[in-house]
Formats: C-alpha cells, structure tokens, sequence
C-alpha cells in the first residue's frame, strides 16, 4: 500500500491560504494559488470533525444524559434512600389525611352509622348545610372561637419574639441554653397537666387564693370566671407553647449578618436602632409567614384544653367549633351535620389563608407562597 499523505502544518499561514509561494502546486497540498486541493480539504474535514466536540446529546428513548444534569431515572437511584425514608410519612399522610376526606360524602346525607352506613343513607342534597346556616347557636359559637382566637393572636404572637430579641442579646451561651430550655420545656406537657398546675395556681383553693387569704384579703377563682376565660387560656397557650416559638425566631435570627451590627454601631446606632433596623427586618419573613400560618388556623384551637374547662365556666363562655361539632353533632350522632360544619371550617380556614397571604404580599412580603 502507498503511504498517505500527510498535512503539514504551519502556523505563518492563514486559513485563507495567505503566504503561500506563488509557483505551482506543492506536496502541502495546496494549488498554485494557494488554495486548498480536494484531498487535502477531505482530510482537514476529517481532521476537524475527530477535533471538534460537543455535549452529549440526549437519546431517542428520553432516557439518555441530557446536557448539564441528569434524568429522573439516576436521580431516583441517587436518592433512592432518601425515598425510602420518605415512605411511612407519605402512608401516614395518606391513611389518617387523605382517604379519609372521602367520608365528607356524610354532609350530603342522612347518614345512619347503626343500620344503613354510607352506601345505604339517603342523600340531601345541601340541607345540613341550611340547618348550619338556620342555627343561630352556631354562629355565636362561631363568634366567640374568632374572639378567643384574636385575644391569643394579640397576647401570644409577640411574646415568643420577645424573648428570642432579648435571648439573642445575652452574651453567655451557658445561660441562654439553660432559659432556652426552661421555656421550651411546657411544650411536651400535656394540656392535662398544663390545666391541673393552673387550677393548682389560679383556683379557689389554689395557692395565690390561700395566700391572699393569709394576709388578710379576699381570694378568688380564675379558673370559673366566664369574663376571664379567654385570657386564661391565652396564659396557658403562651407557657405552654411559647418556647416552641422561641426556637423559630432563633434561627431567624442566627442567619442574621453580624457585618450589619457593625456597621449600625459604626454609624452610631445604639441598642434598640440596632434591634429596630437590623434585627426586625431580619424576622419580618418569618414573622409574616407564621402569621398567615396562624390566621389559617383560626378556628383550630386546642380542643383538649377548652373540653376539659368547659364545665367549669359553662358552655356559653368557653365554646368554640370544634367543641359544638362534638357536642351536637358526634355525641348526639348527628353526623351529617358534623360532617356539614367541618366543611365549612375547612373552606372559611383556606379563605382566611389566602387573604392574610394577599395582605402580605401587600405588604411587600412572600408569605406561604410567592406572589407571580
């Protein structure tokens, strides 16, 4: 076989063949005028193209690399410990939240839970819903849970961003650990245990009335006083539940640059211009999304916690839904009309979701979900 021929190169020459002798042709492969011969533009083609590379292109099944990432398929493999981990949640999720809204089928019927069950019961269209709207009792039900919700949303809201402004100012990490941890403790109390230590407290025969009475004045009881429930039991969601909180504007305030308190301090800003133009600005995401989390669950006080006072004060003072739901609707067996009243607490807590969503937005913040 002959040998091939190969390309010199040059680097005085340029690609338009600039520089080249102005005599015949010559073994560089080029002709007299300097252009490129077929065999020598056939083997620069073929040169080029073994130089040239690109990205991977993707397969004709979908299932190839795909320039800068990867598919679905290698990301599952990837994490797939991570899903597997991720599985009894979603079944949880699943069993005790989602199928059970199918059973919302009750609110149209005339349900019978004894004799006929769900397929068997008759269907009524909207009338649980009327009765709801035709019962006055409810809407004063209704009335006194927003209250009892703003009066809490008014004295426990700003207190856990109290005490993490004045945790965040203490300079030994030993004693803001130790009050970390004595206010974050009631949390894992139960609400049983959180009402005896009031009753124990607060009662008639409780120790500040014993102590009033030792000295001479007249004692009292807190714990059956109608005027004074919904202050009561905002006192026992805010030792109950405040540490929880505590916790949530710390971390907001951890991530927090230490270069913008320098800097005020550089600019001459004390102490509170400090906390009032660095360290609020800093907590208005989360104080703006833990708000409308809030508003949501307006009407979702703790159950518990009214139910086991509600004698006490009578039900005029401490009802609320969720206790009316029970008493009228679960414990009398009507449960359609439980059924009924539950979709309307459902749908009343999305709209308020969604306004208090909108007014933050308003207000130049993102919320739960961000404005598009």
């Amino acid at each position: 076989m002959k040998p091939r021929a190969t390309v010199a190169t040059d680097p005085d020459r340029t690609c338009d063949g600039a520089g080249a002798p102005a005599g015949g042709g010559s073994g560089d492969g080029r002709d007299g005028n300097g252009g490129r011969t077929g065999r020598s533009r056939a083997i620069g083609t073929r040169n080029s193209g073994t130089r040239r590379s690109g990205p991977a292109r993707k397969g004709p099944t979908g299932t190839g690399p795909r320039a800068g990432g990867i598919t679905w398929r290698q990301r599952l493999h990837r994490d797939r410990t991570l899903v597997l981990m991720t599985l009894p949640a979603i079944a949880l999720l699943l069993v005790f939240n989602y199928i059970p809204l199918l059973g919302n089928i009750v609110a149209f019927q005339d349900y019978d839970v004894y004799d006929l069950g769900i397929t068997g019961s008759p269907f009524v269209g909207f009338d649980n819903f009327t009765r709801i709207f035709e019962d006055y009792r409810f809407w004063e039900v209704l009335i006194n849970t927003l209250v009892i919700f703003l009066t809490q949303l008014v004295l426990f809201f700003p207190i856990p961003i109290a005490i993490a402004l004045l945790l965040n100012t203490i300079m030994s990490a030993r004693v803001r650990a130790w009050v970390q941890a004595v206010v974050y403790l009631p949390h894992f109390f139960s609400w049983v245990l959180v009402v005896t230590v009031f009753q124990q407290m607060f009662g008639g025969a409780g120790l500040v009335a014993q102590w009033l009475r030792e000295h001479g004045h007249e004692g009292f009881d807190l714990m059956t006083d109608p005027g004074f429930f919904k202050f009561l039991v905002s006192a026992q969601a805010v030792w109950k539940d405040a540490g929880w909180g505590v916790i949530v504007f710390l971390a907001a305030l951890a991530a927090v640059n230490t270069d913008l308190y320098e800097a005020a301090a550089v600019d001459g800003a004390g102490r509170w211009r400090r906390m009032w133009h660095v360290t609020l600005p800093a907590l208005r995401p989360v104080i703006a999304l833990l708000l409308v989390l809030r508003v949501g669950s307006a009407l979702n006080l703790d159950f518990e916690q009214i139910l086991l006072q509600r004698d006490q004060v009578g039900a005029g003072a401490s009802e609320i839904l969720d206790t009316y739901i029970w008493w009228t609707g679960i414990k009398t067996g009507d449960f359609g009309y439980a059924a009924a009243a539950g979709i309307f607490k459902g749908l009343f807590s999305v709209a308020m979701v969604l306004g208090a969503n909108k007014v933050a937005h308003m207000l130049g913040e993102q919320g739960v979900y961000s404005k598009k």
